[in-house]
């Protein structure tokens, strides 16, 4: 009763309060008693409530990327600071209170990391305290709070602090009259944005923004001398991760009092550097615009800011190279270009930043040797080099630097051995993997007390690892080198070892897994690529999630994996494992398992049943699994892969399967399964590859396939699927493989349904089915996916991802080849052993990328169009086995790759073209031609006198060889060679082998019966 009656006086009084201070605001807020600003705290807090877990910022720090954060309210130590607020004391006694010693007014507020929790509305008491001077709200969660116009109000503020409070919507112009404002902090309210047309107004306040962040679609630039307005009292801004937008004038830098100013991780804000001296930032000490798309290069003028001791330029879009004068900042302690487009060596006048401690210049395109001025960074505690192009050794200067704590020299080209002797180094992490180092380790690496992480990846070392004197190392990698030996018995003690990896070393020697039975904290553990043979013991790894053994010649399953309940990731690939899969790896308590790879054993019996809800990517392909599809699968929602191929499975494929949401790959080829494709594919489904190649389906194609928007590849190819051509995959946008190879199809291909079929199409084998009618033009038209695709542009690229690579069996040259990874830019037409009549259409031409062209066997007539000359890409033609006729278009000679042709089995006339590659075809290619002549053929042409041979041949009048023999010569060898000569010609004409001397022989046959025909036309046109 006491509390409700005190509570109704509190709020009677605070209505009076409102009242009084709304009909005389100047006079009465001059006037406010201290009791009546303790009133407004109390009221301010009571409209709040506290809450540890929502109210605490999200840490946002990130490790791994060496990023180095500054002025984050991380609230460790975080307390409700309100909490301990009581009435009955004077509110300049409370905690984060601060008032005026003579006035009494409250001055100060800092409430930052307080568990406040709730929203800040127009309204509030806290903006009856108008002599606050800095107010720190920063840790605290006012979501879905805007930003009130209201802290305008703070006339006399000098610091506000909101960072970190989930503030949201536009920032109030009225925050920028604030005129004594010196240090403004709004980073971390991921959810604001900036009303630009409001802060781009030349006021004498806080111009920074209203002067350099502008309307990208209303301005471009300002005028210089607009600068000149810049508040000059105005020392701190940050603006850290507030999705900032625009475009900010490249005088950024050109602000008279700045000291600090973060914009850091506002990705879509773009700006540059000034290239000229404005001489008005000499004050400036940090410059962070890590993250944001700040690009061209960092100009000269950066050496003129002597003050600058923190620069963050990480992952901007930066080029060029690094300026001379970057050398003398010599006040710079932190300096980051990491993730930019910096190219040119490392200048040596780095080596003048003696105070420098940490040094991140991580993925670039930095060439050159790592200067040996490097070595005068004494100070230097992190230093990356990593992801770029350096060459040559190793700086023995590098490993002599006393506060050295972390060295990332890794993905490099780096060359030559470590040193054999370095001293007084401190390293907790040394990072050399992917260079080009050779030689032995030296003793050194086994000798670092403080060492914790520890990679020599990816380079050439030999010789054995040697024993390590300390246990600090958790993490390891030495794998993919050229070490052998056995593995040393020291790393049993190295209890701390979370990461080890000794993949593709020469290790061939029992692997004993007990060493590691005291590894308590090993999670990731990696022994693939290498020749082990295992004793099978049982022990305890409880944190083991990654297990890889694979391609280590093991021959069973490892039998301590059956207490590795944690297990997520598991790959024994490419071994000799033979017989069932263990029933325990299955267990209900094995629910953590996401990846499992067992492809390429000798594993049989059913498929494994697992029972983790989570499994993501499951491979079982190239084994001998038998029996049925278990229905277990359809509880494996998450299913990214499931690659069960190349096995002896059976039964009809699970109707759940097509209902899947996630499930982008679904390979189900070379089995033996039966009935009908799922009928039921979902609209919204992720299918990127579906591939049923090899089996016994049957049946016609289900119309919801059309339903897979995101299909790339379709393999349904040597089934016994009928009906005819599925018009209805012309809309699949993506698709750029389609087998439909060796089914039971017929029909003719009609017009397609839609404007623009098959837009990205670029392999389409439809051979071996019954199609019938014209070869549909209009389909041919719209394949732009085979059209002038620049393979210069588009690099060397394949199909899939990293745990999946599309593959594909296609007729190349004659033969069918597998093609384990899909280059982007292969592109294929089979539609051989068909039923197609009527002409070849000229629009072929068109697609200047493709590589292969089938149309054998059908019964195709007209003649072969000389567009088909345009095909500057194309590696194999076949059209044998049609009724084509005409001349061979002299076009084709100029195809530069063409390195198949088969031509046979037509109705061909006139003479064969010469040149390029077709100087390279035999008789396979145009035999069965009856009115076809010349070379390679034995028939003649008779409308010609001359026939063109060969440049590789002899010339006609060039009678002495090449290689000085003459008729003198040949004499004297004639009498013992003649009988061998004389068999050895019959077995080869008899057999036609080998061809090039057969080829050879006719054509000098050829031109003696030449050279008689002319001497009998000298000679009157005698008969000879």
């Amino acid at each position: 009763m006491g509390f409700c009656c005190l509570t109704f006086k509190y709020q009677l009084f605070f209505f009076f309060f409102c009242l009084l201070s709304l009909l005389f605001p100047s006079s009465f807020s001059s006037s406010l008693s201290s009791k009546s600003q303790c009133s407004a705290l109390l009221h301010f807090n009571n409209s709040l409530s506290l809450d540890r877990v929502n109210s605490l910022p999200l840490d946002t720090t990130d490790s791994f990327d060496g990023e180095y954060r500054s002025n984050i309210q991380m609230c460790d130590n975080s307390y409700p600071k309100t909490a301990s607020w009581k009435e009955d004391k004077d509110c300049c006694s409370w905690d984060g209170v601060e008032c005026d010693n003579a006035t009494r007014h409250v001055i100060g507020l800092d409430l930052s990391c307080s568990w406040l929790y709730g929203s800040i509305h127009s309204n509030s008491s806290l903006f009856l305290l108008p002599h606050l001077r800095s107010l720190n709200l920063a840790g605290n969660s006012f979501y879905p709070s805007l930003i009130p116009s209201e802290f305008g109000n703070f006339k006399t503020l000098t610091h506000l602090n909101l960072s970190n409070s989930y503030f949201s919507g536009k920032i109030p112009y009225e925050i920028s009259q604030l005129s004594s404002l010196v240090s403004l902090d709004l980073s971390y309210n991921y959810a604001l944005t900036i009303e630009t047309p409001v802060w781009k107004r030349v006021v004498d306040n806080l111009t920074l923004l209203r002067e350099l962040l502008l309307d990208s679609t209303n301005m471009s630039s300002i005028r210089p001398n607009s600068l000149m307005n810049l508040s000059s009292s105005l020392t701190t801004l940050s603006l850290h991760d507030c999705d900032l937008r625009g475009k900010l004038e490249n005088n950024i830098l050109c602000l008279p009092s700045i000291q600090t100013l973060d914009l850091g991780y506002n990705l879509n804000l773009e700006g540059s550097l000034p290239n000229s001296n404005c001489n008005s930032s000499r004050s400036l000490k940090f410059l962070d615009l890590s993250r944001t798309m700040f690009s061209g290069e960092l100009p000269d003028i950066i050496g003129s800011l002597k003050s600058l001791k923190h620069l963050n330029l990480q992952s901007c879009n930066f080029t060029g190279s690094i300026p001379i004068s970057l050398g003398s900042l010599t006040q710079m302690t932190v300096l980051i270009l990491s993730s930019n487009n910096f190219t040119g060596p490392i200048l040596a006048s780095l080596g003048n930043l003696t105070q420098i401690t940490y040094l991140d210049l991580y993925v670039n395109n930095f060439t050159g040797s790592i200067p040996t001025s490097i070595g005068n960074l004494t100070q230097i505690t992190f230093l990356d080099l990593s992801f770029n192009s350096f060459t040559g050794l190793l700086p023995l200067s590098l490993l002599n630097l006393p506060h050295l704590s972390s060295l990332f020299l890794d993905n490099n080209q780096l060359v030559g051995p470590l040193p054999s002797h370095v001293s007084g180094l401190n390293l907790i992490a040394l990072f050399l993997s992917s260079n080009s180092l050779n030689g032995t380790l030296p003793s050194w690496l086994f000798n670092l007390p403080s060492l914790e992480m520890l990679s020599l990846s990816d380079n050439e070392f030999i010789g054995e690892i040697g024993e390590f004197k300390y246990n600090s190392l958790d993490y390891l990698d030495l794998g993919n080198n050229k070490l052998q030996g056995s593995i040393p018995r020291s790393i049993s003690r190295l209890v701390n070892l979370t990461y080890l990896s000794l993949s593709s070393t020469k290790f061939s020697t029992m692997l004993e897994f007990e060493m590691f039975s005291e590894l308590k904290n090993l999670q990731y553990l990696d022994f693939s690529h290498n020749l082990l043979s295992m004793n099978n013991v049982t022990f305890t790894l409880p944190n083991l999630w990654y297990l890889n053994l694979s391609s280590s010649n093991i021959s069973e399953f490892p039998i301590f994996l059956k207490t590795a309940t944690n297990l997520e990731s598991l790959d024994l690939s490419n071994n000799r494992i033979y017989g069932q899969v263990p029933r325990w790896l299955g267990d209900a308590e094995r629910n953590s398992l996401y990846y499992v790879d067992l492809r390429a054993n000798l594993l049989q019996g059913p498929l494994p049943t697992l029972n983790s809800l989570f499994l993501r990517y499951f491979f079982v392909s190239n084994n001998s699994f038998t029996g049925e599809i278990p229905l277990s699968i359809c509880n494996a929602s998450y299913l990214e892969v499931l690659d069960l191929s190349h096995n002896n499975l059976s039964g009809m494929i699970p109707k759940c399967l097509a209902n899947f949401s996630f499930l982008p790959v679904l390979d189900l080829r070379m089995n033996n399964l039966c009935g009908t494709i799922p009928a039921t594919f979902a609209k919204g489904n992720n299918f990127r590859n579906i591939n049923f190649n090899g089996n016994q389906l049957e049946g016609q194609l289900p119309r919801s396939l059309a339903n897979c928007r995101n299909l790339e590849v379709l393999d349904l190819g040597n089934n016994k699927i009928n009906g005819t051509f599925p018009y209805w995959l012309e809309s699949l946008l993506k698709l750029q493989v389609l087998v439909l190879r060796s089914n039971r199809f017929e029909g003719r291909i009609c017009n397609p349904k839609t404007k623009f079929p098959f837009p990205n199409l670029r392999i389409i084998d439809i051979s071996n089915n019954q199609f019938n009618g014209s070869l549909p033009r209009k389909y041919f038209k719209y394949l732009k996916g085979m059209m002038n695709v620049d393979e210069s542009e588009v690099g060397l690229k394949y199909m899939g991802d990293y745990y999946y690579q599309d593959s594909l069996n296609v007729m190349m040259k004659g033969s069918y080849i597998e093609l384990v990874r899909i280059q982007t830019v292969f592109t294929t037409i089979d539609f051989s052993n068909n039923r197609f009549i009527g002409e070849m259409p000229k629009i072929l031409g068109r697609l200047k990328s493709l590589k292969g062209l089938n149309f054998s066997h059908n019964n195709l007539t007209g003649y072969i169009p000389s567009s088909f000359g345009n095909l500057t890409n194309l590696e194999w033609l076949d059209l044998s086995f049609n009724k084509l006729s005409g001349e061979i278009p002299t076009q084709l000679a100029e195809l530069p790759w063409l390195e198949v042709l088969d031509l046979s089995h037509n109705q061909l006339t006139g003479r064969i073209p010469l040149g390029k590659q077709f100087n390279t075809f035999d008789n396979d290619s145009y035999m069965e031609n009856l009115g076809l002549c010349g070379f390679p053929l034995s028939r003649t042409c008779n409308n010609e006198m001359k026939q063109p041979t060969p440049s590789n041949l002899q010339k006609e009048d060039n009678l002495e060889p090449e290689n000085g023999f003459g008729w003198q010569a040949v004499s004297i060898g004639y009498g013992c060679g003649v009988i061998f000569g004389t068999l050895m010609g019959y077995l080869m004409f008899k057999t036609g082998k080998p061809k090039w001397i057969v080829r050879m022989v006719i054509s000098e046959q050829q031109i003696v019966l030449r050279r008689l025909k002319n001497n009998a036309h000298r000679c009157g046109g005698r008969n000879i």
